[in-house]
């Protein structure tokens, strides 16, 4: 097994309160975004996540004209048009021994009309509107990783970007697609609730095909 790389499932077997939770993004058309913490595999639970709680004030990118307005499950900004960016490290605080404190970052995009990555860790898609996709990580694409894809139905499929960081989606349905990515970076790093000796970075992308 490669430690590198964690799927959520086995992140939430590290630390008790990260659970499998994810931050995504979702948008429909031109609308407000949406940004949840949650398990996307699942219905969201009635009044939201009992784990919302957690997310307060995920960084926009572009940054958001107006302040967020917290709604049952998520929170929701009137953004521009175009794909739309968030990252938080602040979601849950990092667990563990003091000499081995780990963290984790999380970092959602919704759309994929802009063929580029623009956060550390990103699912970009190779082509503007396009079912090809490349994960990227500081700028360079992350090989033989697992990613998974959960369909507008609910079903999950895990598959692994080729050689070049790259992987096809098996779009069949209508409706919203999520994917998601997990990093593990045993370097550590700094957050905003203080530096880490592994820092997890947990990514999602989400994009309607009508």
């Amino acid at each position: 097994m490669n430690l590198k790389y964690l799927t959520p499932l086995v992140l939430a077997c590290l630390a008790p309160s990260v659970q499998a939770h994810e931050v995504w993004i979702e948008r429909d058309g031109t609308g407000p975004a949406r940004v949840y913490l949650g398990e996307p595999g699942e219905a969201l639970p009635l009044g939201g996540d009992p784990e919302f709680d957690h997310l307060q004030a995920p960084k926009l990118i572009p940054a958001a004209g107006a302040a967020g307005v917290r709604k049952a499950g998520y929170i929701e900004y009137a953004v521009p048009a175009g794909d739309v960016r968030a990252h938080d490290d602040s979601v849950f605080a990092p667990w563990g021994p003091d000499d081995k404190k780990e963290g984790v970052v999380y970092y959602a995009r919704a759309g994929r009309s802009e063929a580029r990555a623009a956060m550390p860790f990103e699912i970009a898609p190779v082509t503007a509107h396009g079912n090809g996709f490349v994960l990227v990580h500081d700028g360079k694409p992350v090989a033989d990783a697992p990613v998974t894809v959960i369909s507008p139905e609910k079903w999950s499929k895990s598959v692994k970007t080729d050689a070049q960081g790259r992987f096809t989606l098996p779009a069949r349905e209508k409706g919203r697609y999520i994917l998601t990515a997990s990093h593990k970076n045993e370097a550590g790093g700094e957050t905003s609730l203080g530096k880490v000796a592994t820092l997890h970075a947990v990514a999602t992308t989400t994009f309607v095909v009508d």
